[in-house]
């Protein structure tokens, strides 16, 4: 009997040490938190990829306004928060007001002449960019009442010449050009007199003096080529390549400017291959 009851007592004792190997054990550290020192070094890095946003202001002749308008979209996808604002006309007008305080980070002339006046007066930061070149065209109505077949034409009695004011770069390139046509073969010895005495109207930029073309206020006017292809309402009238005259379009970063760097980008970049893809669409050529 006795040995029976040790038995069963001895049975017992192993079901209760299995039972108790097989419970689970509790941990014995709490799960890892995050420490300030890991915060803050992410919020660090997420930071740095941060791009603080930036408003331009970019004055820019008025030849320049379709090349702008697609620059200024191309360079706002390519530079997530960098806006611009785009403001043209003459260029000698667009130095004027710079000249007088005008908020500006980027001006954009149809010359060098007026960007240099900016140095010369230490109102630049930096020295002058050269980004683009032109050629002239002479343009007149579609339907082209006074019946002008050359440049020499223009000079003919009874025609109504559109030109710019006598400060405005395109009249300087205009006024060459005549010039240059003077001395061509078949032209007369009076053509710059007659020319001159055609002039009906002076506009305040090349871009209306398209305009008034289109409408048909004048039966020609001298403008760039950029300005001719931008128009289905005028037509060209061909210039002799040895009497044409280049143009050369150039840049400064605005000494005053609120965002010197982001405006000095931005001139890099009009200046550089994407610039100069955009410019090439429009008929510019490259900067001599």
């Amino acid at each position: 009997m006795k040995s029976r009851m040790a038995a069963s007592l001895a049975a017992i004792v192993l079901v209760l040490a299995a039972c108790s190997s097989s419970a689970t054990p509790m941990p014995t550290t709490a799960p890892a938190t995050a420490t300030p020192t890991s915060m803050a070094t992410a919020t660090a890095a997420s930071a740095t990829t941060t791009t603080a946003p930036v408003n331009l202001t970019i004055y820019g002749a008025a030849s320049l306004k379709a090349a702008l308008a697609k620059a200024q979209t191309a360079y706002s996808a390519a530079n997530p928060g960098a806006t611009l604002t785009i403001s043209t006309d003459s260029s000698t007008a667009l130095e004027t007001k710079i000249e007088q305080g005008a908020p500006v980070d980027v001006f954009l002339s149809a010359d060098t002449a007026n960007p240099q006046k900016l140095v010369d007066k230490g109102l630049a930061a930096g020295s002058v960019t050269k980004f683009a070149g032109n050629l002239l065209t002479v343009i007149v109505p579609t339907a082209n009442p006074a019946g002008i077949k050359t440049p020499a034409d223009i000079a003919k009695s009874g025609v109504k010449v559109i030109a710019a004011g006598d400060t405005v770069p395109i009249t300087k390139y205009a006024n060459q050009l005549v010039a240059n046509l003077a001395k061509q073969p078949g032209y007369p010895a009076d053509f710059v007199s007659e020319y001159t005495a055609n002039i009906v109207s002076k506009q305040d930029n090349v871009a209306a003096v398209v305009a008034q073309i289109e409408l048909g206020e004048g039966d020609a006017g001298i403008v760039y080529v950029t300005d001719a292809k931008t128009s289905t309402k005028v037509a060209t009238i061909a210039v002799p390549a040895a009497a044409n005259v280049p143009a050369t379009y150039s840049g400064v970063v605005v000494k005053a400017s609120a965002n010197p760097a982001a405006a000095q980008a931005f001139l890099a970049w009009f200046a550089g291959p994407d610039g100069q893809a955009i410019l090439a669409s429009f008929g510019f050529l490259p900067a001599p």
